[in-house]
């Protein structure tokens, strides 16, 4: 069985709330553990993340705990960067023995084609961010940035995170049509280039389940701040499902 999961946000909106999250998520870790073969964490697991050479943000042990033991039992993980923990660089690969992705992937899981990405940037319009996503993604500027104490440049990245999330809450609580949804017209141009059975993406918060043309299967994964979903695959079905407890 292959389970994917995205935008916990671990850390917002304070210490009490993001560690109930943890631990609810640790759980459900827990539950598929025996039934798990891979294991898809699309994006956004942490509100703000940035590794120095030597330093990444404190916190999220019990998370990270889970990972290792899953990945030390032969689970394979898969962990994309999103546009919050976008500075993601060899540290999950060096301790989760886990497979990060910056881009999105394409993947053949038990004879199924799947198109997997965070989701952030893609579609069209939205030049400003996409601008700003070069502009995380420059190596010279992620250097500038290492230069800030870890305590500034967590300070300035909570503040950047809580202004975007903010002018963006109204959007994320409704479907706003297939005709307005980004990652629905950007799953609708890949299939003009090729097949793909399931299109799994992360970043829209609210869970999706949109059938396109010649049987192919679009899912929003949303969010472990109000909605609680997950998707699992058995080779025949993609279902996207809710924690109940």
């Amino acid at each position: 069985m292959i389970f994917f999961a995205s935008d916990f946000h671990l850390g917002i909106p304070n210490y009490t709330k993001s560690l109930e999250r943890e631990k609810m998520l640790v759980n459900w870790l827990q539950s598929i553990q025996n039934k798990a073969t891979q294991l898809f964490l699309v994006g956004d697991l942490f509100d703000y993340w940035f590794e120095y050479k030597s330093v990444v943000p404190k916190g999220y042990i019990r998370l990270l705990g889970k990972l290792a033991e899953m990945s030390d039992a032969g689970i394979k993980i898969h962990i994309f960067s999103g546009n919050h923990d976008v500075w993601m660089f060899d540290y999950f690969e060096k301790e989760l023995n886990a497979v990060v992705h910056h881009q999105p992937l394409e993947i053949t899981l038990l004879e199924k084609k799947f198109y997997i990405a965070h989701g952030d940037g893609l579609g069209p319009d939205d030049h400003g961010y996409k601008f700003v996503k070069k502009i995380f993604r420059n190596k010279a500027c992620q250097w500038l940035y290492r230069q800030l104490h870890p305590d500034l440049s967590f300070r300035l990245a909570t503040f950047f995170s809580k202004t975007s999330r903010n002018k963006n809450y109204e959007n994320d609580r409704d479907f706003l049509g297939e005709e307005k949804e980004w990652l629905i017209i950007h799953s609708k141009e890949e299939l003009k280039k090729k097949p793909i059975d399931f299109f799994i993406y992360g970043h829209r918060h609210l869970p999706m389940e949109i059938d396109l043309a010649n049987g192919s299967k679009c899912i929003n994964l949303g969010d472990w701040i109000s909605h609680f979903t997950y998707a699992q695959f058995d080779g025949h079905e993609l279902l996207l499902k809710k924690i109940t407890s």
